[in-house]
């Protein structure tokens, strides 16, 4: 049988994309809801009969190939919606000033105070003013407003549209909810995710040796999570692989992913490490979901985004 790409547990638009060509090929009763669950598997075990491949009921490579070219997503697109499950998010979620970072939405999280949520919208309203007018409606004014406005103003507007549970108001959240859906606004949020993160994250990889398609996934999640290895992350995993040399790359993903919980805020540590060595792994228990990366489309082969990096040494 050719590589596992998908099974259990995988979601996100990679998913649905996957479900939207099993109902194109005759899989009509499959709703296209992202998750891949038992009536995902019950799909494809269908879809596989029908076309003589072996019916696992798991989207392997020749199974992707017969069901249409292009589906199987890059190794970015992986990534992504795998923080993105991780985190909670999704291109159309959006939730109040809960956290300190005023509003936070999108694939990975785009934050108001950090300016991302500005940098999206002033890019549509450049490009596709219309989309703003239709998603927004009679808010759109007010939101041209405020993604322009000083700061501490930016911040206020947010302080009045939380709710006391973190979440935003109805209407701004149908309202970001419906701009989240626009193919224009995610491929806007994917640009911003790949400048910001992905890019980042391959040079974090390549940095520390890590050529696998798991060592991407857990450099991406942490630049997303952590803001990329600090100083102190750094200082903390030199000094422990000069104690204890790793023999392999999965050594050093488990020293990065310890040494980043280590770094992190004490009442965040054990969440941050389970998250982590998850990833590192290949596999673990995050936020109460057994995680298979497997299942994700990520294991140990090498990313050919990092191919270049294979004699690198780490730094």
């Amino acid at each position: 049988m050719s590589r596992i790409y998908f099974g259990p547990g995988a979601r996100g638009s990679i998913v649905r994309n996957l479900q939207r060509a099993l109902r194109e090929a005759g899989c009509t009763e499959l709703e296209a809801d992202g998750i891949f669950g038992k009536h995902t598997a019950a799909a494809v075990c269908s879809f596989q009969k029908a076309r003589a491949l072996p019916v696992t009921g798991l989207l392997d490579e020749d199974t992707c190939s017969t069901l249409g070219p292009g589906l199987l997503p890059s190794l970015e697109e992986r990534c992504l919606q795998l923080t993105a499950a991780i985190e909670g998010h999704g291109f159309t979620a959006a939730i109040g000033n809960c956290d300190g970072a005023w509003l936070t939405w999108g694939i990975v999280g785009f934050t108001l105070k950090f300016g991302q949520v500005q940098e999206i919208v002033g890019e549509i309203a450049q490009s596709a003013p219309d989309l703003i007018t239709g998603a927004f409606c009679g808010l759109a004014p007010q939101l041209l407003t405020i993604m322009a406005a000083p700061r501490l103003r930016q911040r206020r507007w947010a302080n009045a549209i939380t709710m006391p549970d973190g979440a935003l108001v109805p209407a701004w959240r149908e309202a970001f909810a419906r701009f989240g859906e626009l193919p224009q606004v995610q491929a806007a949020q994917c640009r911003l995710a790949h400048e910001n993160y992905f890019v980042p994250s391959l040079k974090t990889a390549r940095r520390f040796g890590l050529i696998s398609e798991l060592g991407s996934a857990l450099c991406f999640d942490i630049h997303v999570q952590n803001g990329g290895v600090k100083p102190r992350t750094r200082s903390l995993l030199l000094g422990n692989l000069s104690i204890r040399p790793p023999g392999s790359e999965l050594g050093v993903r488990r020293a990065l992913a310890n040494a980043v919980a280590d770094a992190a805020l004490p009442r965040f540590a054990e969440d941050v490490r389970a998250r982590k060595l998850a990833i590192a792994t290949g596999r673990g228990r995050v936020h109460g979901v057994e995680l298979v990366l497997a299942n994700w489309g990520l294991s140990e082969a090498e990313a050919p985004e990092l191919r270049a990096a294979a004699r690198q040494a780490v730094a």
